[in-house]
């Protein structure tokens, strides 16, 4: 005891010399503490998480026909009973309902429910049942299978607004935060299991995923189910768990609520989701780039190509820019930008910093929308391909790099499936065990650009990097073509 007070007095003693300075102590960042019980909270909880049935008419080839119901003496008390097996309209298919169980929640006492969009997927009737064993039609409001939401719509009984959810923000959630998980797993009705996140950010098929991890039991059947904070918030959407057995082994995934209220929103406002649209290809930035551009360090996206008359060039993007920011947020790495533009409002205008010959600059760019992605980007791929002519090629070997090179010739565009339309230096071979192909260059790429320079010849290339090389520079960046598809490759330069 005496010990605990001489430390109390020694530390506040130190606080007080530090405030006599003039400082200000960080305040930590405290974590919520274990609760002894959840069932206060689930008690609210409970009336806003809904269960769902789905039903859809199945075909079911070759099943019995009425001319293959067996011969009963007139009068049997059996035939009825066969009657009820076999199809009574002859060669029509015969059909049964399949029937799906998952999880849901209100979101606007409205009527409004959201669950996962492979719970509703194919339905044609979907039957929406509370914890007091009321059940309802619902309507399909508009769905996304891409980051796999949907929203639903039901009548409230008597016109009185259901118990709904009050969502939460999943980016101040932390790993090692309590978490609970209210769903339907196995069709067995409401159920509660608890647990932490465990990791964030993962992804599992999609560069959209952004999934919460948690180790809270969750099963078949809690799919589109919340997933809640402890505090009672929904901050995700109970949709995927990594099982080798199908069944809960502590690895399950949640969509963070931020981006469940964006899709939610947008499907109740158009019916479909809107998703931002910039008009660039882009590639990650590594270290040997960063050096190459002057960058202090790999982080943001490198422009490879800039979409004619899309919103980046309108904006004045260009290529071998390096996006550092895009809406006030930091673009760290190559998983971000994707997310940051698709969750960027269709025709908001935005701010971005790009890195531009070594300083950074801002510009403004307003949002296109993804569907406009889908024409523009549908470039014709070259016409017909011109008949071969015996063009004298023009070679040349960059031992730096392990390259052979050559002009672009009609030959060279027969033998590699190039557009008439290629230009540049064309790789021939590519030595093993060097520079390029460490960065998997191969035959068939089209060198575009060495060092930022605009290239034509093998000549060009093999002069620029005897340059840089005299220059003790320790890479060379390559801007190269595949197939139509831009990228940038930065290469070690070897003595």
């Amino acid at each position: 005891m005496i010990l605990t007070d001489f430390q109390g007095s020694m530390k506040g003693a130190a606080i007080a010399a530090i405030a006599s300075l003039g400082l200000v102590l960080a305040q930590p960042v405290l974590a919520r503490d274990a609760p002894q019980s959840f069932a206060d909270l689930v008690d609210k909880l409970m009336p806003t998480v809904v269960n769902i049935t789905t039903t859809q008419n199945v075909p079911q080839q070759g099943g019995p026909r009425l001319r293959d119901m067996p011969q009963l003496p007139p009068g049997s008390p059996f035939e009825e009973l066969f009657k009820e097996f076999f199809d009574k309209k002859g060669g029509e298919e015969q059909k049964r309902r399949g029937t799906s169980l998952g999880s849901g929640f209100v979101v606007d006492g409205e009527g409004y429910i959201v669950t996962n969009n492979h719970v509703i997927q194919g339905a044609e009737d979907i039957t929406v049942i509370f914890k007091d064993d009321t059940q309802l039609k619902a309507k399909l409001v508009g769905s996304d299978s891409r980051v796999d939401v949907a929203l639903l719509k039901v009548e409230p009984p008597n016109k009185k607004p259901l118990p709904a959810i009050k969502w939460g923000d999943s980016d101040k959630e932390r790993v090692g935060d309590w978490v609970i998980a209210i769903g339907n797993p196995f069709g067995l009705g409401h159920s509660v299991t608890a647990g932490i996140i465990s990791a964030r950010g993962r992804s599992l098929n999609d560069s959209l995923d952004d999934y919460l991890q948690t180790d809270a039991a969750i099963n078949k059947g809690n799919s589109g189910g919340p997933l809640f904070n402890a505090d009672g918030e929904v901050i995700g959407v109970n949709t995927a768990i990594y099982s080798p057995s199908g069944t809960n082994a502590g690895l399950a995934f949640s969509i963070p609520s931020n981006l469940v209220k964006q899709v939610a929103d947008q499907l109740r406002e158009f019916g479909r989701v809107k998703r931002g649209w910039v008009g660039v290809s882009y590639q990650s930035v590594t270290d040997d780039i960063a050096d190459s551009f002057g960058l202090d360090r790999a982080r943001g996206v490198l422009v490879a190509n800039v979409v004619a008359d899309g919103p980046a060039a309108k904006a004045g993007l260009k290529r071998n820019d390096i996006i550092v920011s895009f809406a006030g947020q930091d673009v760290l790495d190559l998983r971000r930008f994707p997310r940051l533009v698709a969750n960027a409002r269709v025709g908001s205008t935005v701010d971005l910093v790009v890195w531009r010959s070594g300083k950074e600059v801002p510009l403004k760019l307003r949002v296109g929308e993804q569907e406009e992605a889908e024409k523009q980007n549908a470039a014709a791929q070259g016409g017909s391909k011109k008949p071969a002519e015996p063009d004298q090629p023009i070679v040349s070997t960059v031992e730096q790099l392990g390259l052979t090179l050559q002009k672009v010739t009609d030959q060279l565009r027969e033998r590699y499936g190039l557009s008439d339309q290629a230009k540049g230096v064309v790789i021939t071979k590519v030595a093993a065990n060097s520079p390029a192909a460490e960065k998997q260059l191969q035959a068939g790429d089209i060198i575009l650009e060495v060092d930022q320079k605009p290239v034509t010849t093998p000549q060009e290339v093999t002069d620029i990097v005897a340059k840089l090389q005299q220059a003790k520079k320790r890479s060379v960046l390559l801007f190269v073509e595949r197939q139509g598809d831009p990228r940038f490759a930065a290469l070690r330069l070897t003595k």
